[in-house]
């Protein structure tokens, strides 16, 4: 038998289920956020994010490059511990037993050494006490007399104390020298050698970076002149002309001779050469 459905049970067979009972409604709490939104925010954080880290590392580069101006260009005032070379070695006075304030730091020990035995044997026999300082730079005075004579002052503040005292100071970036000292010091060594000692032993010698031999050849000179022996002489400056590699006119008017006969002959050949090849291709035919 064929049954016969009518439209209104086909309806019902189609018909969506109703909405209206609570098991079948949509639960809008359980479920997760839309991709489709969750996609949108995460693109417009990277949206975001790139564009402020490259701002950021622009920053920091523009600021690293404006300390290292600063630094290059900007003058930097000397602070104390710049400057505390020379004034340490005024503060902390004259040395005990040495001889030697090396601030600088250019003696060996052998040459302390021997300066420290030269200088009190010159000071158990005739009672004269030298100090040799040496600095790098000198900051607060103009050069090296004025220090020396700053030195003197400090370490021996009245005239009884530095009578017989002498200085003998060493600058070595300037490369230069001073020997100051006691009225009875300055008296006992002579304004020959004193002046001798600074402008041949300590310039010289320092020029060439020879300290070391630059002091002991000086306390060498003091002493021999506080002795009354004979002066053993300085160093000198060398003459360090040079030849020059300037041709005199009489070497250029003869190079330029040599160098116009070369030429003309150069152009004859470059003349005469094809048009002798010319005339013998010519007189075959």
């Amino acid at each position: 038998m064929e049954t016969i459905l009518s439209p209104h049970s086909f309806c019902r067979l189609f018909k969506a289920p109703s909405l209206s009972s609570p098991s079948l409604q949509p639960k809008t709490s359980s479920w997760p956020n839309p991709i489709c939104c969750t996609l949108k925010k995460q693109s417009v954080k990277q949206s975001f994010t790139t564009p402020t880290s490259w701002f950021s590392q622009v920053h920091q580069g523009l600021a690293a490059l404006a300390i290292s101006l600063a630094l290059n260009f900007c003058p930097i005032l000397p602070n104390e511990s710049a400057l505390a070379s020379e004034f340490d070695v005024l503060n902390d006075g004259p040395p005990k037993e040495t001889y030697v304030v090396d601030d600088a730091g250019v003696l060996n020990r052998v040459t302390k050494s021997d300066l420290k035995r030269l200088l009190s044997d010159l000071e158990s026999r005739k009672g004269y006490h030298i100090n040799f300082v040496t600095v790098r730079k000198l900051t607060s005075k103009a050069d090296a007399f004025e220090y020396a004579d700053q030195v003197l002052e400090r370490w021996y503040p009245t005239v009884e104390e530095g009578t017989n005292k002498g200085i003998v100071v060493l600058v070595t970036s300037q490369k230069e020298g001073a020997v100051t000292g006691g009225p009875d010091f300055v008296k006992a060594v002579g304004d020959t050698i004193l002046d001798a000692t600074v402008s041949e032993n300590l310039p010289v010698l320092a020029t060439e970076e020879k300290y070391n031999e630059a002091l002991f050849s000086a306390a060498n000179r003091l002493v021999a002149a506080i002795d009354g022996l004979p002066d053993p002489g300085g160093p000198q400056f060398k003459d360090n002309k040079r030849e020059s590699n300037f041709k005199t006119r009489e070497e250029t008017e003869e190079k330029r001779g040599q160098f116009t006969l070369v030429v003309g002959g150069l152009l004859v050949i470059a003349f005469v050469v094809p048009m002798a090849q010319y005339y013998a291709y010519v007189s075959k035919k």
